[in-house]
């Protein structure tokens, strides 16, 4: 092991390959940035260039583009409220708030810096203790998959702000869109009204792009500004953000490691471990009541997580074959076209390309520190640009990024619904992010809850599967300690505040 990974480290390091990391970072950094345009696209469109390629610098490329997108959606997400990708929704709480502040260059830095750290603790990850992680996430079935969703919904209360009930009102509109298609268990439409193509649901990016870009384009007209924000650039600036970052080791180590759990399990991925990770962050803060007003540590939360996933979605594919987001299904497929087998075999026949791939992985994280503190200054210009042509731009690139997703029109009509929706809904005080977090953890929960039946045949056994298994009571648990800290926490404030005035 330890010679391949040597020479894992050797290769990746080649100037070639080093070039083309770099070239994929900047194109991933690109893509992540722009609405619509995931990093499960960027690879799949990258995956036919590498035919002619060696094996290994192939994957490399992959890799690389696949990191970097996941922290590109966190530009967009800072500086005009309006995430790239869907792991980076947790971004735009504390991210925008920086910038508005006049905050944007050290909230990009933050967000750079606490995307390397956490996508290395999670490669670290997947190069010493990949095997056993991924025989512990193969106990996850559907029972398992059911509570960690119901234990997701739990966040609402850090999303909500001052009204745990509009929160919850949120993520009930989340759960109602989640069921919108084809019921998979009767095989009957619900909710489409009649509209043939609703009956695949509704797609979470054009939703996602509707509730977040649309309700802020309508704000940036509304507020007769010429620019988003101002931009308080002073010296030192960069090595202050940078060095800020680790003084709260906890709270980035805390958050690398939720990200990693969190990815190595099927279907949950960026989105979910950020929501979590940010949730707990604020539970364990000092000041939870800064977090959403521009606390550079929900920032580092958010983006430390998601950018760990990147690693530890590739946990069960390399070790068993078993793609663990839809990135690692389309990389599946490029390790399949150059003649590698995922599983055991992979690592026995072809453990100098296995190990260039993970080890890679760390390299393209340190290029992209390199690439990205060289990026900062030109992504901070975009505040430079007018709102009268910043609002067209974001447009057509919501429009464009809602219609890529399935080439349907019907997605941009969603889009633009759910904007709207989005926008009147602000305007009550109810926050669109637990909306987009119910959306997430429905189908989550939904799929785990029908495939629990189906499994039991007659659903005589439904309590033993919910109730019993170990995992599941663990996350039982977690999701009840999860519902009254809050409360016991406000009793506690309530109480120190009573003692105060006597």
């Amino acid at each position: 092991m330890g010679a391949d990974i040597l020479t894992g480290l050797l290769t990746s390091l080649q100037p070639g390959n080093l070039m083309i990391m770099a070239l994929a970072i900047i194109g991933g950094i690109v893509i992540g940035s722009l609405p619509g345009l995931s990093a499960t696209m960027g690879v799949a469109l990258l995956v036919p260039l590498t035919f002619g390629m060696d094996p290994a610098s192939g994957l490399l490329m992959l890799g690389a583009l696949y990191t970097a997108a996941m922290f590109g959606g966190a530009n967009s997400a800072i500086l005009l409220n309006t995430p790239g990708t869907p792991a980076n929704v947790a971004t735009t709480f504390d991210g925008y708030p920086m910038t508005k502040k006049g905050q944007a260059i050290k909230a990009l830095v933050t967000a750079l810096t606490s995307s390397v750290i956490g996508g290395i603790i999670g490669t670290l990850f997947l190069l010493f203790l990949a095997q056993m992680l991924a025989e512990f996430a193969l106990r996850f079935g559907p029972p398992e998959n059911f509570w960690l969703a119901v234990f997701g919904l739990t966040i609402i209360g850090s999303l909500a702000g001052n009204s745990i009930l509009k929160g919850m009102i949120g993520a009930t509109l989340g759960l109602l869109l989640a069921l919108i298609g084809i019921d998979s268990v009767s095989g009957q439409a619900r909710f489409t009204f009649g509209i043939g193509d609703l009956n695949q649901g509704i797609e979470l990016i054009p939703a996602m792009i509707g509730f977040f870009t649309i309700p802020q384009l309508i704000h940036l007209i509304e507020s007769n500004s010429k620019y988003v924000s101002r931009i308080d650039e002073k010296k030192g600036m960069y090595k202050e953000a940078f060095v800020n970052v680790f003084k709260r080791p906890i709270t980035l180590i805390r958050s690398s490691l939720i990200g990693t759990f969190v990815g190595m399990l099927p279907g949950a991925g960026g989105n979910v471990a950020s929501f979590v990770a940010y949730n707990e962050t604020k539970r364990f803060a000092k000041d939870p009541k800064e977090y959403g007003k521009g606390n550079s540590y929900g920032v580092v939360t958010s983006e430390s997580a998601n950018n760990a996933t990147v690693s530890s979605s590739l946990i069960p594919l390399l070790t068993l074959g078993i793609p663990g987001s839809p990135v690692a299904a389309v990389l599946l497929g490029g390790l399949l076209i150059h003649g590698l087998r995922p599983g055991a075999e992979l690592f026995q026949a072809s453990g100098d390309v296995a190990y260039t791939f993970i080890v890679g992985l760390i390299v393209a994280n340190i290029l992209l520190l390199i690439i990205g503190l060289i990026g900062t200054r030109f992504f901070v210009r975009a505040l430079n640009v007018p709102i009268s042509y910043l609002v067209p731009v974001i447009a057509v690139l919501a429009v464009m990024g809602s219609y890529a997703i399935r080439n349907s029109f019907v997605d941009v009509y969603i889009m633009l619904a759910c904007g709207i929706v989005g926008y009147f809904l602000i305007k009550v005080g109810i926050h669109v992010a637990p909306i987009v977090l119910g959306l997430i953890l429905g189908v989550i929960a939904e799929q785990g809850f029908v495939s629990s039946v189906i499994e039991t045949g007659t659903g005589d056994n439904l309590f033993t599967l919910f109730f019993t298994r170990p995992i599941t009571v663990i996350l039982i648990i977690l999701t009840v300690l999860s519902l009254f800290t809050p409360l016991w926490v406000a009793y506690q404030q309530r109480k120190a505040r009573g003692t105060d005035e006597s």
